[in-house]
Parts: C-alpha cells; sequence; structure tokens
C-alpha cells in the first residue's frame, strides 16, 4: 500500500498477522505551502488493506493530520522478525516505542540506559538504521547528545520535518 503525505509517498507493507515494514521516500527539500499541510490518502493498494494496514493507515493519518488523536489509537501489530527477537535491537526500539512520548526527544545513550545497557550508545544507533517501522517507532526522536538531530534512514531533512511536526503539535497532543 503506498500512502500520500506531507512528507511524500510512504510505502506500508504487512499481512493479516500485521505490519511488515513502512518504507520513507529520501526528501530533498522540506515540504511547504499546500504540500506540508496535504491530507493523507491511500494512493495505492486499496484492494490489500488487511486490518494491520488499516490500523497503520489511521495512525499515520492521525499522526500527520490530528496528532493529538495518536495518543488515543492503538498501535498496528507488527509482523517483523526484528521486532520479534529477544536482542537488544528488538529492546531498544520497543523501548522507545513505549517511553519517547510525541514531541520529545531522548539521546542516544538515554535510549541505551533505558534498555538496560548505558554503554551502548552505538548500538542504539544501529537499532534505529534497522528500525523497519519508522514513525510509528519513532526512531526521529532519537539525537545525539550534543543535541544534533544525527542521521536519519529518511534522510536529515525528513527527521528535521518529523521533529518540527510534533514540536508544533506537541501542545495539542500532551500525552
Amino acid at each position: 500500500m503506498v500512502l500520500l503525505t506531507p512528507v511524500g509517498k510512504i510505502e506500508i507493507s504487512g499481512c493479516e498477522t500485521g505490519l511488515h515494514e513502512i518504507k520513507l521516500p529520501k526528501m530533498s527539500l522540506l515540504p511547504s505551502g499546500a504540500e506540508s499541510t496535504a491530507m493523507c490518502e491511500v494512493y495505492e493498494g486499496t484492494e490489500e488493506m488487511t486490518e494491520p494496514l488499516q490500523q497503520c493507515m489511521g495512525w499515520l493519518y492521525a499522526y500527520f493530520c490530528e496528532p493529538a488523536r495518536t495518543a488515543t489509537l492503538p498501535v498496528p501489530a507488527f509482523h517483523h522478525p526484528l521486532l520479534q527477537q529477544d536482542s537488544f535491537t528488538s529492546k531498544v526500539l520497543w523501548t522507545l516505542l513505549r517511553e519517547v512520548k510525541f514531541g520529545e526527544a531522548v539521546s542516544y545513550k538515554h535510549l541505551a540506559d533505558l534498555a538496560g545497557n548505558s554503554k551502548a550508545a552505538r548500538a542504539v544507533g544501529g537499532a534505529m538504521r534497522s528500525n523497519p517501522i519508522p514513525i510509528i517507532i519513532p526512531c526521529h526522536r532519537v539525537i545525539c547528545s550534543s543535541g544534533r538531530s544525527g542521521n536519519y534512514g529518511g534522510g536529515n531533512l525528513m527527521k528535521e520535518w518529523l521533529l518540527s511536526h510534533e514540536k508544533l503539535h506537541q501542545d495539542k497532543a500532551a500525552y
């Protein structure tokens, strides 16, 4: 399924059991004007709408268009091997999903602490790179201890846009 969003076309794949992955577009320019307020709509793939894909679409729609609603929406089920393993990477991603809320940011080191290994900041970076469900598992909220944004799989412009979007809507979301 492809979802048209304010940051471009996002590819979502999954099955009846859950989401497999979300693929972000690479951004070369920050959206502005009408693009930045574009509604989320299914661009292609409506015939493939399993329950987890419908939930994902609803969650992403809320994230981009009605951020306050994300606090009350269920996160779609995930069906990716990485998230079902008993590994540090899996623990980091689940910790990030549970602990770092909309509009917040956390350093790689602090996330390593939260996941139980204060010396694993570099491994946290590796976990962020392998995140199969970006935005929902909010790897864009992980920044350097210095306050720099750090790298992002969707590109640094995408990370900047997502962080700015959350800051702009943080008071409304307040959860």
